[in-house]
């Protein structure tokens, strides 16, 4: 079992930074990640990073989103720069414990960017 907790959502303004935090408790995870949700749109796929630190981007976020992790924490982080009206949206953490898709996610965090 996973449990994930999100935080640091917010409403910015187009160009400003945010960065969310994922606090992960119970069994180790192979890989974890973020996902987002627009209004009226399917949830899509933000970024992975493996156990191993190797990282994934979608390509609308590659080269303003950077996913890192704080082992000593047990917390998964989103930094978001340049943020634009287009990057709004609910947030999920989630987790996979072994390959071939996602077991856990929480509850999301509101991300709201204003023009």
């Amino acid at each position: 079992q996973v449990q994930l907790m999100e935080s640091g959502g917010g409403s910015v303004q187009s160009g400003e930074s945010l960065r969310l935090s994922c606090v992960a408790s119970g069994s180790p995870s192979l890989y974890m990640g973020w996902f987002r949700r627009a209004p009226g749109k399917e949830r899509e796929w933000v970024a992975t990073l493996t156990r191993g630190g190797l990282s994934t981007y979608a390509d609308p976020v590659k080269g303003r989103f950077t996913i890192s992790r704080d082992n000593a924490k047990n917390t998964l982080y989103l930094q978001m720069n340049s943020l634009a009206p287009a990057d709004t949206a609910l947030y999920y953490c989630a987790a996979a414990l072994q390959p071939g898709g996602w077991n856990y996610w929480g509850q999301g965090t509101q991300v709201t960017v204003s023009s």
